[in-house]
């Protein structure tokens, strides 16, 4: 189980130290465990903090939220909640948000650094501000964009095509994601909330959904880059192959 400080709780929900406070004292988020004078909060208060955070988006009020919440845990027993909770919050990414300074983004991408292509990867979430800092929620991503100008394809066609990937990746999630529920949920009617005795079985769907997920995208990405490489620069490779040909003949 992943462990957090408050503020790295607030920046992997997309929320505001300030807004966890809020919460804590309203009674909607449980408190955290100490260790000395540091909180350290888990996987299980990340995912009750995104239900939290959904809940006030459908505009319901601190108070509904509260009462929901106890009557959840009230019909259930704590270390049923706590199990579902941690699943739901440790199926979150497994990259931790990183920050990163102006000075290195410019060693990064050098002059295509402006205003612009600031504002796109923003935009896109490729970025997210946090105060007066800038940070990247996956590096591997920010990198990928490196590499790609590295070789000298421009920033903003590398940026283009991050909202593309992450367009088609979260459609082919929805479809596998679906796919379970459809057979593992939706059999037990479209109306089935998990009892005292099902919890453990529904928080153990949830846990093994993320890698999953990870692992049939990635073997598919792989199977794919290994088939259309080849055919995208075959005609470059078919005709390095004939030059060298004519040059022995």
């Amino acid at each position: 189980m992943a462990e957090y400080r408050i503020d790295d709780l607030a920046r992997a929900a997309g929320t505001s130290v300030r807004n966890v406070r809020v919460y804590q004292d309203r009674e909607l988020l449980p408190p955290p465990a100490r260790r000395g004078r540091t909180a350290v909060y888990s996987d299980a208060h990340l995912a009750r903090l995104r239900l939290i955070l959904n809940m006030l988006d459908r505009g319901y009020a601190f108070a509904q939220i509260k009462e929901m919440l106890d009557a959840w845990q009230a019909g259930h027993s704590l270390a049923d909640v706590l199990g579902l909770e941690a699943a739901a919050g440790a199926a979150s990414s497994h990259e931790q948000p990183t920050a990163v300074s102006m000075a290195q983004l410019v060693r990064m991408f050098g002059t295509q650094v402006t205003p612009t292509t600031l504002r796109t990867a923003l935009e896109l979430g490729v970025l997210q501000r946090r105060g007066a800092q800038l940070v990247a929620p996956s590096m591997k991503l920010l990198e990928a964009g490196h590499e790609l100008v590295r070789l000298n394809v421009p920033l903003a066609d590398a940026l283009a095509l991050a909202a593309e990937l992450q367009a088609e990746t979260d459609r082919v999630t929805a479809l596998l994601v679906g796919l379970v529920r459809r057979y593992v949920l939706d059999p037990k009617g479209p109306d089935w909330l998990p009892s005292g005795d099902e919890l453990p079985h529904f928080a153990d769907v949830i846990s093994r959904l993320h890698p999953l997920v990870m692992s049939a995208v990635g073997a598919a990405v792989d199977r794919s880059a290994s088939r259309v490489i080849p055919e995208v620069m075959g005609d470059r490779l078919i005709a390095l192959a004939e030059r060298a040909r004519g040059r022995a003949e």
